[in-house]
């Protein structure tokens, strides 16, 4: 049997096209339908995050090899951030060339993929910074007169980050990257509605918020991470829906997209739901906050099970297990005098137990008797 690892280097080699790979592991997969008995599948995650032994030892070397290339350009160029940053990107484009593009090594090409973003983010920085000199302000008069700096540099950052991803990712097809973007445009996103409600302030448009306007108007920010949120949310579930199987790596893109959205996602929604006061933190969890706060755990639960991403979960458990649940079990913690973060140690540890242990038995337990058959037809198929 060929393994996935080969058929992906064949393919980079031009040994053979996508599409006869594609039909390859069709083949596999019908052969594997007729001889495996039930309940030998693998029901465990595809993350494809690391290739074996000697893609580990490969990391080990690449770590070791830029830590050398660093402490080098810095005893040699010492001072010229700008030529350091430059060699550095141009350093892990030529070792992806052989670790990534050759020999799909798929930590070291994680690890390559983070120092190319890096030393772009700084070059860019450094070019941004030579070019507008953006300073703190002195007065407001400084302030109002930043607009138009600040956007330039915002949009030559952003967007510089972003195209540099994408041509990396083009060439080399390293997953993390579409985290990498999403989180770049999200940013974007961000800039461009703070542009508009300055531009909307100073025409007129828009009146100038109050002191004491200002917690409502935080709130209401929330809606920008919240939508951005649900957009790679949804990028991710389609790129999912497109790769049912999770044999490719727009599936491996998918899961970065759905760590990214998990935190956008749940702090909006959990403030929403349970009135927390953005600007001093504090919250008052009466009956209807612990309902909604209970229904949003629910959600968050049922929607990972249906996509079959842990990756959506984890990042949710976390929130939810030390802000979320804190609120629940305080008032139990209060009565019986036992710690409140001994008890969200135990519900959250065990959460993650129940769900690691029995995942897929779960999955078919609570989605496959809530939801059409045409819709679990598109979703990813159970596993024993």
């Amino acid at each position: 049997m060929i393994s996935a690892e080969t058929l992906d280097s064949a393919v980079a080699a031009g040994v053979i096209s996508p599409a006869q790979r594609d039909r390859l592991h069709a083949m596999e997969r019908a052969a594997a339908g007729a001889t495996v008995p039930a309940g030998s599948v693998d029901s465990d995650e595809n993350l494809r995050l690391i290739g074996g032994g000697n893609d580990l030892f490969v990391t080990v070397g690449t770590l070791l090899l830029t830590a050398g290339f660093y402490f080098v350009l810095t005893t040699t160029l010492q001072g010229h951030t700008f030529w350091i940053a430059g060699a550095f990107a141009v350093f892990a484009w030529v070792i992806a060339e052989i670790v990534t593009r050759q020999h799909r090594m798929k930590l070291a090409s994680t690890v390559l993929a983070l120092v190319f973003t890096a030393a772009m983010t700084v070059l860019l920085g450094l070019i941004v910074d030579a070019r507008y000199q953006i300073r703190m302000p002195d007065s407001i008069w400084q302030l109002l007169a930043l607009r138009g700096p600040v956007a330039e540099a915002g949009y030559l950052l952003l967007g510089g980050l972003i195209v540099a991803a994408l041509v990396y990712f083009w060439r080399f097809r390293v997953p993390i990257l579409a985290g990498v973007i999403a989180i770049a445009v999200t940013l974007l996103a961000f800039l461009q509605t703070a542009l508009l409600l300055y531009d909307g302030v100073t025409n007129g448009a828009i009146a100038a918020p109050s002191i004491q306007e200002m917690p409502e108007m935080l709130r209401a920010a929330l809606y920008m991470p919240l939508v951005c949120g649900i957009v790679v949310f949804a990028v991710g579930v389609a790129l999912d829906l497109h790769d049912r199987e999770r044999r490719t790596v727009w599936s491996d893109c998918a899961f970065w997209l759905h760590v990214v959205s998990a935190p956008m996602l749940v702090h909006p929604l959990f403030i929403m739901a349970t009135g927390q006061d953005v600007v001093f933190g504090d919250i008052e969890p009466g009956k209807d906050a612990t309902v909604m706060l209970a229904i949003l755990i629910l959600g968050f639960v049922y929607v990972a099970l249906a996509i079959d991403r842990r990756s959506l979960l984890v990042p949710t458990l976390a929130y939810f297990g030390t802000l979320g649940i804190y609120y629940l079990v305080n008032s139990a913690a209060n009565s019986t005098g036992i710690p409140a973060f001994a008890i969200i140690l135990l519900v959250v540890g065990g959460l993650i137990i129940l769900f690691g242990a029995g995942w897929q038995r779960i999955r078919r337990l609570i989605v496959r008797p809530t939801l059409p058959t045409s819709v679990l037809d598109r979703l990813p198929p159970f596993k024993a």
